[in-house]
């Protein structure tokens, strides 16, 4: 029995995610800068979840258990139609790792369907991050709704202004 513990303790500290430090709220920014590229191998990206909910996807759900779990706790507490219209849209949770401790910012940008190439972006700093953190942002609700579905996005993480680790869709360009 204590060696069972003792494997159950270990993989936890082995895999567990610390969540980041983020001073504030992911915040809207009016416009992207075009920074710098300084790429460092101790700062990367590991893995990307996207996740589209969306109205017509709501009747499928009963076809895949993640699927419908994954709609499921994105709809939890929404009561009238209202409230299911501001949770559809997009939601990413992108998994990053940094050998060493580090201030940065985590820049989501992203293009909609009816917007065209015009690219707008969501941030989230965070302070003395060290180890494998996530960051998550959502296009959801009246841009969602009104603008469409995103296109192509792009991740950076970005330390005293320049760019030191990348994730992008295909699409992107």
């Amino acid at each position: 029995m204590n060696r069972i513990v003792y494997v159950v303790a270990l993989a936890v500290c082995l895999f567990k995610v610390e969540p980041g430090r983020a001073k504030e709220p992911a915040r809207r920014l009016d416009r992207a800068e075009v920074l710098p590229l300084a790429l460092d191998d101790a700062i990367r990206f590991q893995k990307t979840k996207h996740f589209l909910n969306e109205r017509t996807m709501n009747g499928q759900s009963g076809v895949n258990r993640m699927l419908s779990f994954e709609r499921q706790h994105r709809n939890y507490g929404a009561v009238t139609n209202a409230d299911l219209r501001e949770r559809f849209g997009n939601y990413y949770t992108f998994f990053w790792r940094t050998d060493r401790v580090a201030d940065v910012t985590v820049r989501f940008e992203y293009r909609l369907e009816k917007l065209g190439n015009f690219v707008q972006a969501i941030e989230r700093t965070y302070t003395a991050a060290k180890g494998n953190q996530q960051s998550s942002f959502e296009v959801i609700g009246d841009e969602h709704l009104q603008d469409g579905r995103v296109t192509a996005w792009r991740a950076l993480i970005i330390e005293e202004g320049k760019v030191v680790a990348l994730s992008q869709s295909f699409l992107w360009n």
